[in-house]
């Protein structure tokens, strides 16, 4: 099986990989994988920053969801809007970051791991969502409206899933375009962010807004390790590029200018810097690891957060035991986080890994022994 939560950065260890087909034993190979490969690490500073960028994530899902449901904004909206900036931009450059470790891969092997994987998740999820969302809709309408808004979101990525459509996208068309030269690509994916798209089609739209991000983590990606290893080394002076970036973000954010062409594009790619340089001094100090815990774990809590967060955010509204619109959001944000991992480790002992590791009858190439199978 491959696990969703080592495959979503293809953050594991360097080293190279073990194929087994399927005549060989899965609990053999996995033996030997762990063997050969237990004094490999993964890359610490990668996990960081994924995790800080789930909690981003989460934090802006759940607190917009109970201004809304609230009528009220409350103290943890200046700090959601500071994050808008960069939150998604460096989810993109770390999933691009490892890209070409991988995309020499002939393109079976290479379809199998980068589209069939999230699209396994994504059918698995999107319709575990509609589980939940379909007698709502239902009861406003009726069961073929319901039936046609699943089936639309085959071709328009769905609420919170859009990330795990779109990235298989962008693993694809960065293979198609590998022939072309790496610095025109780049500044053909940086036109289309400058220029702001706005058709409607969620698609068009968050592809040319994020995708020179994603190209920033594969065409840079050399660059990019270097830049954490500096951080590292310097502290000094990462704390204070991060004051300065920190001060200057904000005061765009505050003034409306954040999402000015060209403006969104240096804060998206500066922000990503700033998330991998706090990532990198929090992995030097070897510190608040649960940042890294969630890191390993980002994308099942990704897929997963929304049921915890919809049941807390209901509860806490309805009952209005907490009256402060800020501290419910955080309420909401730890529900969702820690109901998503509760969802991941009870699928775990209960036998119900497909939740979370794709079956090998989804599969089209042999089977990897992931690079992390510790989740």
């Amino acid at each position: 099986m491959s696990s969703v939560a080592g495959n979503f950065a293809d953050n594991g260890p360097i080293a190279p990989e073990l194929e087994i087909g399927p005549n060989q034993s899965i609990r053999a190979a996995i033996f030997l994988r762990r063997s050969k490969l237990a004094e490999d690490a993964r890359v610490d500073w990668v996990d960081y920053a994924k995790g800080f960028c789930i909690v981003l994530v989460v934090m802006m899902h759940s607190t917009l969801g109970v201004e809304n449901a609230l009528s009220s904004e409350g103290f943890v909206h200046p700090f959601v809007e500071f994050a808008k900036p960069f939150r998604m931009p460096d989810f993109f450059l770390i999933s691009g970051l490892f890209l070409a470790r991988t995309i020499e891969r002939d393109w079976r092997l290479y379809l199998d791991r980068k589209v069939l994987h999230f699209a396994y998740f994504y059918v698995l999820w999107l319709t575990i969502q509609f589980a939940f969302k379909a007698p709502a809709i239902i009861a406003h309408s009726d069961g073929w409206t319901a039936l046609r808004d699943y089936l639309t979101a085959f071709v328009e990525p769905f609420g919170t899933l859009w990330f795990v459509y779109i990235l298989s996208v962008f693993f694809v068309t960065t293979k198609l375009l590998k022939g072309v030269p790496p610095l025109l690509l780049y500044v053909l994916a940086g036109a289309l962010e400058v220029a702001h798209f706005h058709t409607g089609v969620l698609l068009v739209d968050e592809f040319a807004a994020r995708y020179v991000f994603f190209l920033t983590g594969y065409i840079f990606s050399s660059e990019i390790f270097a830049f954490a290893a500096a951080v590292r080394s310097r502290p000094a002076q990462g704390f204070f590029g991060l004051l300065v970036w920190g001060v200057l973000n904000g005061l765009l954010v505050s003034v409306g200018y954040a999402q000015f062409p060209l403006v969104s594009f240096f804060l998206g790619l500066f922000g990503a810097l700033a998330v991998i340089s706090v990532a990198a001094l929090l992995a030097e100090a070897k510190v608040f690891g649960v940042f890294r815990y969630f890191g390993r774990r980002s994308i099942a809590i990704y897929l997963a957060f929304f049921l915890p967060m919809a049941l807390s955010r209901a509860v806490l509204v309805k009952t209005g035991v907490i009256s402060d619109v800020g501290l419910v959001s955080m309420v909401v944000t730890c529900s969702s986080l820690m109901g998503a991992l509760s969802i991941y480790h009870a699928a775990e002992r209960l036998g119900w890994r497909c939740l979370f590791e794709r079956p090998r009858m989804f599969r089209i190439a042999p089977i990897k022994i992931e690079q992390s199978l510790e989740t």
